[in-house]
């Protein structure tokens, strides 16, 4: 018999999208979503997926895939309470748990951004941050140090 807590720490299979066949896209697609308008959620990334081709000639997965590896924090901080304080304490980052910060990040920093269309805003934030600018990649350096200036607190982990 299986014991709940063992149910919900399983990994969800993610589905690849219709048009390119992948995983990243879907999980972005996913995160995008709001009030269950899926068909709505993937027209954003499939345009900004375009208008990218068209800015930098380049394939637009090769470009979304450098954009979250760019985004994606080694090392965060979490908060332990030990004898009546809080301190911020780094751990490492999961793989899959980074990836999905990543997206997370970029999705914030896009619906920041000043813009038109979802779209525009998404296609300009994922060219940013494939290179190396942009606030998503900004929040990743931040977090970075933050765990570097809490690093004394390790030992807590």
């Amino acid at each position: 018999m299986l014991h709940r807590s063992s149910v919900a720490n399983r990994k969800r299979n993610i589905e690849s999208d219709p048009i390119y066949r992948n995983r990243l896209v879907n999980m972005l697609v996913d995160r995008i979503l709001k009030n269950g308008k899926k068909s709505l959620a993937y027209q954003i990334p499939y345009r900004a997926m375009k208008r990218i081709r068209q800015k930098t000639n380049r394939n637009p997965l090769s470009v979304l895939r450098q954009a979250v590896r760019g985004v994606t924090p080694d090392v965060v901080t979490e908060s332990k309470r030990v004898g009546g304080s809080t301190y911020r304490v780094p751990v490492e980052v999961v793989p899959a748990e980074g990836k999905a910060l990543a997206i997370r990040w970029l999705l914030i920093a896009c619906r920041k951004r000043s813009g038109r269309s979802m779209a525009l805003r998404s296609s300009d934030e994922s060219m940013d941050a494939a290179r190396n600018s942009g606030s998503a990649v900004r929040k990743k350096e931040e977090t970075h140090k933050v765990a570097e200036a809490n690093k004394a607190f390790a030992h807590f982990r």
